[in-house]
């Protein structure tokens, strides 16, 4: 196979045995000269899609990309996997962007990152210079910020089109994000000069997030709640001033967290210490302003939090878009209030820029309709980008909860009938005081003659609330435009009010703090602790972020299947030829240790010969014996003695075929046993096998307990 082969490339670099969906699409559209755009969701893999053609093609690629971190980021994991790769940036002395161009003139380097700010005020030198150099193609990271329809406008992203147009058609350009709608496509392309480029939208959805959404209420306890549930999880924490970061931050260290603000007002030197940190896990919290997180290409992320309501959907995307960008399950949560939309209206408006202005309202008005969602989330999400959804995702709160439906007839016939009385000139919050009978002095004199004053007080101003925005959301009420909107009835509002129709509504029901994270029990977790040890040495012994070195999900693979050989280790993901060099030996010391105490072999399923040469006996063929006696009508116990093996080992051959889907684990034991391990399994707090065994005691065996975990996993 020949070494520009994308899929060789795909393995042997980077240590994935196949391309994820369109990614291969993508990479042939860039080799094939034309310009691409990609809308992938974060995690989805858009850094491949150009990695791998800039690897394949002759010349050097030029990566434009927002911010530094993302930049380190990305080349000190490049540089890992034996890439030769550089970054440009106002960081760096003289001497070292010296050495980077002179690299470039050789032709050393496959990838130059470089921030869009290098052209301002050398733009003409720059696009001389790189005129010269045998660029293979050019690749526009966060494209959304080319666009002022999109969240994140960055003026300096315009000055691109100019390098495009220097080339011409002679270089292709590809441009990804994670977060674009259809305004903000059309306006990348345009913006970019792309012409006739080929268009990829691989999907929105991201299945490993659950979406929550909290009322804001007592926020503060229900966040400490949470933060319990993800005590040694690295997360991101999002509030809307930079004052309340800071407190926040202070207030999560006094109350045991490790936490650290970030926001544009911290001196850089700070700031920066507590992006590095926070990449090395140093600091499992960062509370931050949105100026935090664009290109964060930190995978172990397990949950964001929004304490506030975001601008617009495409923020929050991309914002929970940063948990789970390793595939493993997250978290999304945001605590929402009404009251938020308010102030978020003054702050989304753009000076002397009306039709801007309006479309960034009702940008922010979806954002709040997602918070008063009693619906699927994720289906709001996916078809807000133009993604048809099932109307039943299965893992955000409201799928996942019940939600009792009342006979809300009266409730709804009290509302509608006090914005009528109110002339439908008042907002919610005025409405809601009117219907409890409020004794405040902003009620006029004159509402409190009108017999629907009051008629509400037996309900709380929460409650009201959630009343509301269900009539809202039926389109029994609907807010008006403009900064200060009104509740106004609408055409489906008489019937109601006539009793020709009933209501049904969700019962507002008191705040509940409960959070859902049901996870199964982790096995081999010493292991996984023993493997995190190392990782974190090796990083800091490279300079780089622990996940840089090896992300989660590789590290679950690791403890999962449990390789022994160099072999083996190039079939776990993650492991391209230099990293299996580089760390090969000293990982599968701490594996093959480990599976010696605990009796274990690897779990990876045998490759299959390529020659008739070859011996019949192959690397873990020892458990296919196993089964090949249990099928004859061989216990466990006999199997253990004909084979002259440790029981031990023949439970965890038993292990990797329940696994495999080959046996289930009442075939090997006895229904009481399964029913008792599975109990203990619930009952522990803590992961990994060692708590269940100190819970069942002596009367059942470590294997007995893997066999039981390994069909509760599966």
């Amino acid at each position: 196979m020949s070494e520009l082969n994308p899929l060789h490339i795909l393995k042997e670099v980077f240590g994935f045995s196949k391309f994820r969906d369109y990614q291969q699409e993508i990479i042939q559209s860039v080799l094939t000269g034309h310009n691409t755009v990609v809308l992938m969701p974060t995690g989805g893999g858009k850094s491949l899609c150009y990695q791998v053609p800039a690897l394949v093609k002759e010349g050097t690629a030029i990566v434009v990309s927002p911010l530094i971190a993302l930049m380190k980021d990305q080349v000190d994991a490049l540089r890992l996997h034996g890439v030769k790769a550089a970054y440009l940036n106002s960081t760096q002395r003289h001497e070292e962007q010296s050495a980077i161009f002179s690299q470039l003139r050789s032709g050393e380097l496959k990838l130059l990152y470089l921030a869009p700010e290098r052209l301002l005020g050398k733009e003409e030198e720059f696009i001389s210079f790189i005129r010269e150099i045998n660029i293979s193609l050019i690749a526009v990271d966060e494209a959304h910020c080319i666009s002022a329809w999109g969240h994140d406008f960055r003026p300096e992203y315009l000055l691109l089109a100019n390098v495009n147009k220097a080339f011409g058609d002679k270089v292709p350009v590809i441009a990804l994000t994670a977060t674009a709608d259809e305004l903000t496509r059309k306006d990348i392309i345009e913006k970019l000069e792309l012409n006739d480029p080929k268009v990829f939208i691989t999907g929105f959805n991201r299945p490993n997030i659950q979406y929550l959404v909290k009322p804001k209420t007592n926020a503060y306890l229900q966040l400490i709640e949470f933060l319990i549930q993800c005590k040694d999880d690295s997360g991101i924490i999002y509030t809307l001033r930079r004052k309340d970061t800071e407190e926040l931050a202070e207030r999560l260290n006094a109350d045991g967290f490790s936490a650290k603000p970030y926001h544009a007002g911290l001196d850089r030197s700070l700031r920066n210490r507590h992006q590095d940190e926070f990449l090395k896990d140093e600091t499992k919290i960062v509370v931050a302003t949105i100026a935090f997180g664009m290109g964060i290409d930190k995978s172990n992320v397990r949950y964001v939090v929004h304490m506030d309501l975001p601008k617009n959907v495409e923020g929050y995307y991309q914002e929970t878009g940063r948990a789970g960008r390793d595939g493993l399950a997250s978290t999304a949560l945001m605590f929402y209030s009404y009251s938020d939309f308010f102030t978020m209206q003054k702050l989304v408006r753009v000076a002397d820029n009306q039709e801007q202005s309006d479309v960034m309202e009702e940008k922010l008005r979806q954002m709040a309709n997602y918070g008063s969602l009693k619906t699927c989330r994720r289906r709001f999400l996916l078809e807000y980008f133009g993604e048809k959804a099932t109307s039943h995702c299965g893992n955000c709160d409201n799928c996942l909860h019940h939600y009792e439906e009342i006979d809300a007839t009266e409730i709804a016939q009290k509302a509608l009938s006090a914005v009528a009385r109110l002339d439908q000139r008042f907002g919610a919050n005025y409405v809601i005081d009117f219907l409890r009978g409020s004794q405040s002095a902003k009620i006029r004199d004159v509402h409190r003659q009108l017999k629907t004053y009051g008629v509400g007080s037996d309900l709380s101003k929460d409650n009201w609330r959630h009343y509301l925005n269900e009539l809202i959301h039926e389109g029994l009420l609907k807010r008006s435009a403009g900064q200060y909107p009104v509740i106004e009835l609408t055409e489906k509002s008489h019937a109601v009010l006539k009793g020709e129709t009933k209501v049904k509504l969700s019962k507002a029901v008191e705040v509940e703090t409960a959070f859902i994270k049901e996870e199964a029990p982790e096995l081999h977790a010493d292991l996984v602790r023993i493997l995190k040890d190392l990782r974190r040495i090796l990083a800091d012994s490279e300079g780089v972020p622990a996940y840089v070195v090896l992300s989660a999900a590789t590290l679950h693979e690791l403890a999962s299947f449990l390789p022994n050989t160099l072999e083996e280790l190039h079939r776990i993901s993650g492991f391209g030829t230099i990293k299996v060099q580089r760390y090969g030996e000293v990982l599968l010391a701490q594996i093959r240790k480990y599976c010696e105490q605990h009796q274990l072999d690897s779990n990876l399923p045998p490759v299959q010969p390529t020659s008739r040469k070859k011996s019949k006996t192959t690397s873990g063929a020892t458990y296919l014996k196993t089964l090949e006696l249990f099928q004859a009508g061989k216990n466990r116990f006999e199997i253990s003695k004909e084979r002259g093996l440790a029981l031990g080992t023949i439970e965890s051959h038993f292990e990797k075929l329940i696994r495999q889907g080959k046996i289930k684990a009442n075939d090997v034991l006895e229904e009481e046993t399964i029913s008792i391990i599975k109990d203990a399994i619930s009952k522990v707090e803590q992961v990994g096998l060692r708590p269940v065994k100190e819970e069942l005691g002596d009367a059942f065996t470590y294997g007995e307990i893997r066999i039981v975990a390994a069909e509760w996993q599966s």
